[in-house]
């Protein structure tokens, strides 16, 4: 009897700090601030895989121009977004379980990685796009006048969450 009560304390008190971890590193995450989400749909993909090649490679005038693989296994699902940033709004630090395709729409986004030991900015102007991959990044409107938007499609496992917060600052950026 008594090993159970010990049982059961230990993990009431495991509990308790697991509890406790989460609340401080919500607690040190970073949100976003002066940016809307605005969630366009999110959807289903069965088991499939994709490997195109646009062109025919017996014709010179018509070569292959690109290729483009895509492979989900088991399944995944796909979310569309819109995000407007106000001047000076920030993602905050957070990641992604799978990669993002993100193409700025209007303005000039400023984006670092949280594993760039230069802390090197990557700006991306309207019409340019870029796919993070998934290890952790920050971004900007770093135009103190001017709003900015992007359009992602994220990528995750079905029923998954998109994003996860990362504690701020980032280990080589001091922000």
């Amino acid at each position: 009897m008594k090993k159970n009560g010990l049982r059961f304390a230990s993990l009431v008190a495991l509990l308790i700090l697991l509890a406790a971890g989460g609340y401080l590193m919500k607690l040190r995450a970073s949100p976003s601030s002066g940016l809307t989400r605005t969630f366009v749909s999110r959807g289903t993909f069965d088991r499939f895989m994709v490997n195109t090649a646009r062109g025919d490679d017996d014709d010179d005038d018509n070569k292959a121009t690109f290729q483009y693989m895509a492979k989900a296994k088991p399944g995944m699902d796909m979310e569309v977004d819109i995000h407007n940033y106000e001047p000076g709004a920030t993602t905050g630090w957070h990641k992604h379980p799978g990669p993002v395709y993100i193409t700025v729409t209007s303005g000039e986004l400023t984006f670092y990685e949280v594993d760039d030991p230069t802390c090197s900015p990557k700006v991306y102007k309207a019409g340019q796009g870029f796919v993070d991959y998934g290890s952790g990044h920050i971004g900007f409107n770093k135009d103190p006048n001017n709003p900015a938007s992007d359009v992602t499609v994220a990528i995750t496992n079905v029923g998954g969450a998109f994003r996860v917060e990362l504690p701020a600052p980032g280990p080589y950026c001091g922000f």
